[in-house]
């Protein structure tokens, strides 16, 4: 990093994803700290297909001036009042039925992870210096001096702060809770540091999501009114799965995501690749006999890409002295609810809020600047990481934790109302992304700190 003390701060960023590159941007507007990227790959790209994004991290993005440029590269208009979103069908029969259609206040912003990046980067100012081929072996931080990296091809660095942005399998989360489970053992808590350490490992949902691009215009020449092409999107839901649909790229593509869930699975070890390229046989059972829009659907699919979803345990604090922890790195979670994206946007804004601070500099981070970002952000995270959880078992028909009403052996009406129910719960277990505002964080976190 550039020498000495010409700068207020020196920041290291680890991953050069959606949220380290998104908080890259934020901290970019305070000219006297100093940035490095810090990204493992070869290469900048982005893996998977579509993200939405909610009017509350949407309210960041405007702050960031990236609006302008995004709206270029989605269908989705911009919408203030209610917004008819989501179309919800029971679809695991012949017949599938329309229960529930998702109403927002506010648009669901849908983009192609790709385009989201590269808006990013070409918003990103050259003072942002971005490394690749740089994957973090270790991290060493003092009382008092810079925090040394040292990267797995054998070069070192040093930092005042390090953010870990570096996603689910975060090298720097295994430093932080590493460095957390000494200091226990060196005052001889040995049960505590045991336990701080079962949190490093990621634990798999239970669930697998099987991820593809269909072009529109192959969609569009077998079914032309395929409901897919004519709404904003459709959740197939059935007991063991269920199927997301919607157009991104400016229409020319429709993201399919395909999850089996096996709720049982829950916490366990994920046997295999968590990411790899299969055939539509390795999923197309589950969904065997669903309805025929979505075996027009599955019919279109070449070469779907297998996620076997991850999560991590949440621990209690997303900061070790120096060093925080930010988007996947701190809370990865569940895609049910299209919010990991978000959080992790959240997560920037506040955290270069509070960096950026003109009271902030290298004595007084730790004390300050990171508890704030720390008691803003783990408590919210975490709510909206279990709100995501049980969106997924609602997406499989499950009202209650444990799927103790079947759903199929109830009487019509019975079934209708359950669905009804179903319904009213899904919304208000999603209304916080348009009920609150990240204004309210914002302006939390500042009153903390002048406080």
């Amino acid at each position: 990093m550039t020498s000495a003390n010409t700068k207020r701060l020196q920041v290291a960023i680890c991953g050069a994803g959606i949220g380290g590159l998104t908080f890259a941007l934020a901290l970019s507007r305070y000219p006297d700290i100093d940035i490095e990227i810090y990204e493992s790959a070869r290469a900048l790209t982005e893996v998977g297909a579509g993200i939405g994004i909610f009017p509350r991290p949407w309210k960041v993005i405007k702050m960031l001036g990236l609006e302008a440029d995004l709206l270029q590269v989605t269908e989705t208009a911009i919408v203030d009042g209610p917004v008819s979103g989501f179309r919800y069908r029971k679809s695991d029969q012949y017949e599938g039925k329309d229960f529930f259609t998702l109403v927002t206040q506010g648009s669901l912003m849908l983009f192609h992870r790709a385009d989201y990046q590269q808006t990013l980067l070409n918003h990103l100012p050259k003072r942002c210096r971005t490394h690749c081929s740089k994957r973090l072996r270790s991290y060493t931080q003092r009382q008092s001096g810079p925090i040394e990296l040292s990267f797995e091809d054998g070069t070192i660095a040093s930092c005042d702060v390090l953010v870990g942005a570096d996603g689910v399998k975060s090298a720097v989360r295994a430093g932080v809770l590493g460095e957390k489970a000494r200091w226990a053992k060196g005052e001889g808590r040995w049960k505590e540091a045991a336990e701080i350490l079962q949190h490093v490992d990621p634990i798999w949902s239970g669930a697998n999501a099987y991820r593809a691009l269909i072009p529109a215009q192959k969609l569009q020449a077998i079914a032309p009114n395929h409901q897919v092409l004519h709404t904003p999107g459709v959740q197939y839901l059935g007991k063991q799965g269920y199927i997301l649909a919607y157009r991104i790229s400016g229409g020319k593509f429709v993201n399919l995501v395909a999850f089996v869930v096996q709720h049982h699975l829950e916490n366990t070890t994920f046997n295999g690749p968590w990411m790899s390229t299969v055939d539509v046989s390795a999923f197309s059972s589950t969904f065997t006999h669903w309805e025929p829009d979505v075996q027009i659907l599955l019919s279109c699919v070449e070469k779907p890409m297998q996620w076997a979803i991850h999560t991590v345990r949440p621990m209690q604090s997303f900061v070790s002295g120096r060093v925080a922890l930010l988007g996947d790195a701190a809370h990865s979670m569940t895609p049910h609810q299209g919010s990991g994206a978000g959080q992790a946007i959240e997560d920037a804004c506040i955290l270069a809020a509070v960096l950026g601070h003109p009271s902030t500099d290298r004595t007084n981070v730790a004390q300050r600047a990171l508890r704030v970002y720390d008691s803003i952000r783990c408590p919210y995270a975490y709510r909206v990481m279990e709100a995501s959880r049980i969106n997924g078992r609602y997406f499989t028909l499950r009202l209650d934790e444990d799927g103790t009403i079947d759903i199929d052996k109830l009487p019509p009406k019975q079934q209708w109302e359950y669905l009804q129910r179903l319904g009213h719960a899904i919304v208000k277990n999603w209304e916080w992304t348009w009920t609150t505002s990240i204004d309210t964080a914002l302006q939390e976190a500042l009153r903390m700190l002048e406080g």
